[in-house]
C-alpha cells in the first residue's frame, strides 16, 4: 500500500520547491494535498504542474492568525481531517553584518518562519487525527552558526525550541513533531542567498564556497529534502518524534 494512502496533508510554502517536489511525492503516495502559499499565480503555477484531482490550494499569509485558521479549516473542508502538517513556509532577507541589520526585516522573517509554525501548531493540531506528524522546515543554520543571516539563524534556531515544546505536548495523542534540516539547496531561493552572500564577502564564489563545506560536495536537489519529508510524514518514521533530521550533505558534521 503506498505510504500516505488517503492520508490528509497539508503544506505551507506549498509552490516552493521544497513544498512543490514534498506535494508530488506525497500525492504518488496516495495523499490528499492542501498547497498554502502567499500569491494565488503562484498557487495556481504548481497545481498545473501537479495535475492530479487530490491537489486543491488556498492562499494565505502563514503570519496571520485568521488567515492560519482559515487554511486550516479549508483543508478539513475539503478533504478531512489532517493527518500530515508540513510547516515549510519560509522568507528571506538582507545579508549584511548585524550592526546594520535592519529591524523590519529580522521581524519580517520572524514572523514567517517562527510565528508561522507557531500558528501551524496552535491551529492546525486540534484538527488533526491522533497519531498524525507535524514537521517544521528549520535548516543546517538552525544547528549552527553563520555570518550575516542573523535574523535566518535565529528563526530556524527557535523553531527547534517549538519543535521541542510542541512534541512534549502531542504525544499524548501519538502525534510526532519534528523538524527537517536542510542544507544548501539547489533552488532559486539558496541562489539568492548565496548572491547576496557572494557580495557581502567581497565578490567571492558563494556556491563553490558552500559545495567545499559540504562533505558530498553538491548541493541537495529539492525531491531530495522531499524524500526525507516523507519519510517523516509516514509511519516509516512512527518512533520518531522531538527529533532534528539532519539532510545536509554531512555539511553540520
Amino acid at each position: 500500500m503506498p505510504l500516505l494512502y488517503n492520508k490528509v496533508c497539508v503544506v505551507t510554502g506549498g509552490a516552493g520547491s521544497i513544498g512543490l517536489a514534498s506535494a508530488r511525492l506525497f500525492l504518488g503516495e496516495g495523499a490528499k494535498v492542501m498547497l498554502v502559499d502567499l500569491r494565488e499565480a503562484d498557487l495556481e503555477r504548481a497545481t498545473r504542474a501537479l495535475d492530479i484531482p487530490n491537489a486543491d490550494w488556498i492562499a494565505a499569509d502563514v503570519g496571520d492568525a485568521a488567515a492560519t485558521r482559515g487554511y486550516i479549516e479549508r483543508a478539513v473542508e475539503r478533504f478531512g481531517p489532517i493527518d500530515v502538517l508540513f510547516s515549510n513556509a519560509g522568507n528571506q532577507g538582507p545579508v549584511v553584518p548585524v550592526t546594520e541589520y535592519p529591524e523590519d526585516a529580522f521581524d519580517a522573517q520572524i514572523r514567517v518562519h517562527v510565528r508561522g509554525a507557531f500558528l501551524a501548531c496552535k491551529y492546525g493540531l486540534p484538527r488533526m487525527r491522533d497519531g498524525g506528524s507535524l514537521i517544521i522546515t528549520s535548516s543546517v543554520v538552525g544547528a549552527m552558526g553563520a555570518p550575516g543571516v542573523v535574523a535566518y539563524v535565529t528563526a530556524k534556531h527557535a523553531q527547534v525550541g517549538l519543535m521541542r515544546s510542541v512534541a512534549k505536548e502531542a504525544a499524548r495523542r501519538r502525534i510526532r513533531v519534528n523538524t527537517l534540516h536542510p542544507g544548501p539547496v539547489d533552488n532559486e531561493f539558496q541562489a539568492r542567498i548565496e548572491e547576496n552572500i557572494g557580495k557581502m564577502a567581497g565578490g567571492i564564489d558563494a556556491t563553490k564556497m558552500l559545495n567545499d563545506a559540504i562533505p558530498l560536495h553538491r548541493h541537495a536537489s529539492p525531491e531530495e529534502i522531499a524524500r526525507s519529508a516523507l519519510y517523516l510524514a509516514s509511519d516509516l518514521s512512527s518512533f520518531v518524534t522531538c527529533s532534528t533530521l539532519m539532510v545536509d550533505g554531512g555539511m553540520r558534521g
